[in-house]
């Protein structure tokens, strides 16, 4: 009589199928470089604070072609951080979701003036701003920041994670019951085709919490909350989290669809991403 066979299990801490590792990779740029860079981007942020919080409460909203809202905060807010980022690097190619593209170039920035803007137009303090650093399309700077409450975290490759001068990391939560877990909105799970995934997360995680757009990233990456499922992103909406989320010593599951057009990620604190993806196993 044949013994019988084990069942297979998958690694808990890798990818599920589909899924990419985000990782720091080999891109050429030099700890000084992603100094210089990082500076520049915070001055980019600062700029725009300046445009967009005294339009807080005060502007109208338009319809974009999309569907989606926009106000001349994020218009000018754009037009900003481009200025210091040509002023600094001329060179450099900038992505922003206002505005568009610029030239090709191995360093591309990457933009959204106000990420959250469904919240700003609603007078809700929860936006955000983005800002990247790309070079040969591998993210080695990331910027979030939250202007109405007046916080920030940033990064660069193998420099860690930081709020002000206050070194920050996901949290240690060893216990998916435990643990608070972020999402965006519903609409875009069915928009990626994972509405299965959001219903067994809504089942087995009792604090399951709506913090949506890159105030959730925010609250991940800094060790608030312990992970988040957020799916249907744009490029500029996942850059400065790709980043930043290794840097916080936490992991990064990435799955691109539509050539790259839109991205889904898991990240946060490596065991409750890897209770996650066990959870979520069938339903890839």
């Amino acid at each position: 009589m044949t013994a019988d066979r084990p069942p297979t299990r998958r690694d808990p801490g890798a990818p599920l199928p589909g899924f990419e590792l985000a990782r720091r990779g080999e891109a050429a740029i030099t700890a000084s470089e992603l100094e210089v860079a990082l500076e520049v981007a915070h001055a980019a942020c600062d700029r725009a604070r300046a445009e967009i919080l005294p339009r807080f409460r005060r502007v109208d909203v338009e319809t974009k072609r999309d569907g989606s809202p926009v106000t001349e905060a994020d218009r000018a807010a754009e037009r900003a951080i481009r200025e210091v980022i040509e002023a600094a690097f001329p060179g450099d190619a900038i992505l922003g979701e206002e505005l568009g593209s610029t030239r090709a170039a191995s360093r591309r920035w990457v933009v959204d003036p106000i990420d959250g803007t469904i919240a700003f137009a609603r007078g809700i303090p929860l936006f955000t701003t983005l800002v990247a650093l790309l070079v040969d399309d591998e993210p080695v700077l990331g910027v979030i920041d939250l202007p109405a409450v007046d916080d920030r975290i940033a990064g660069v490759r193998g420099g860690g994670a930081w709020r002000g001068r206050e070194r920050i990391g996901v949290s240690s939560t060893e216990r998916l019951s435990d643990a608070l877990v972020c999402h965006g909105d519903l609409f875009c799970f069915e928009r990626a085709g994972l509405r299965p995934l959001y219903d067994r997360i809504s089942h087995a995680v009792p604090k399951l919490r709506g913090y949506t757009d890159a105030f959730g990233h925010l609250l991940t990456l800094s060790g608030a909350a312990d992970a988040m499922v957020d799916c249907d992103l744009n490029p500029w909406d996942a850059a400065a989290t790709r980043v930043l989320a290794e840097e916080a010593g936490g992991v990064c599951w990435v799955r691109a669809r539509d050539g790259g057009a839109k991205l889904d990620l898991i990240f946060g604190n490596p065991t409750i991403v890897g209770a996650l993806g066990e959870l979520l196993v069938g339903l890839e």
